[in-house]
């Protein structure tokens, strides 16, 4: 299992999307997940970056507005960069709330992802917490993994889940056939704060351990608010790279 970052940890680090695939590389990670900033160079000049970071792109985080508005475009820049991966980072709680509300979002996201598969792509969903609201069938997560396509895989982010009131190892173990990619996000949870990983309630080695016995590709450090980035960074790759190996 390889280890990468998702770049919106790093938005706020001054310098191009150039400078920080340098960094991300001295680090240690192995990939990136992309989220922004992508505008910032030409796909020949990010790709250059990458191979002399000695990085892969893992996959990227794009929201579902633009998969709908163009997904030529979509994918035109995935097959720039190298990734075959493409998350839907967020839906809004409203999307989670009811039965009827699962069910159109899982069709929704089947669609997409149908059009994502005939691309020769995969399309994901990430969670976060809204997602293990209570509805009258029961926990809206497992209703929308029941109700989408098999084409529709998901990105289990660890600490949201847990967050959510999940156990984000049975989660992984549950739909393991539906999971390539594990986000380690750490979490309190007596509060909103953003921890280091390693640092909050989140079981970093439980989730390791687990993502290994599924076979999961890929290991995603995220730190939505860090304190300061860089640090973020370097005690992500440690903590992570210490886990999954």
């Amino acid at each position: 299992m390889q280890t990468a970052i998702q770049l919106y940890t790093l938005r706020e680090i001054d310098g191009s999307i150039l400078d920080v695939l340098a960094r991300v590389g001295d680090a240690g990670f192995d990939g990136v997940e992309f989220a922004y900033r992508v505008d910032e160079a030409s796909t020949a000049e990010i790709r250059g970056a990458l191979e002399d970071a000695g990085l892969t792109a893992a996959a990227a985080h794009v929201g579902i507005e633009a998969l709908e508005a163009d997904l030529d475009d979509v994918i035109e820049t995935a097959e720039a960069l190298g990734y075959e991966d493409i998350v839907v980072p967020w839906l809004d709680p409203e999307h989670f709330e009811t039965v009827a509300a699962v069910e159109a979002t899982a069709e929704r996201l089947s669609e997409l992802a149908r059009a994502v598969a005939d691309r020769g792509l995969q399309l994901h969903y990430h969670n976060h917490d809204q997602e293990f609201a209570e509805t009258d069938e029961g926990v809206a997560f497992d209703l929308l993994v029941e109700r989408s396509s098999d084409d529709l895989m998901f990105e289990v982010d660890a600490g949201w889940a847990l967050y959510g009131g999940a156990d984000p190892v049975a989660l992984l173990h549950e739909y393991a056939d539906r999971i390539s990619l594990v986000h380690f996000k750490d979490v309190r949870l007596d509060s909103e704060d953003a921890p280091p990983l390693g640092e909050g309630d989140l079981d970093v080695d439980a989730v390791a351990t687990a993502a290994r016995e599924i076979d999961a590709e890929w290991a995603v450090f995220e730190n939505d608010e860090p304190d300061d980035p860089v640090t973020a960074l370097e005690n992500g790759a440690d903590v992570l790279s210490g886990a999954v190996r």
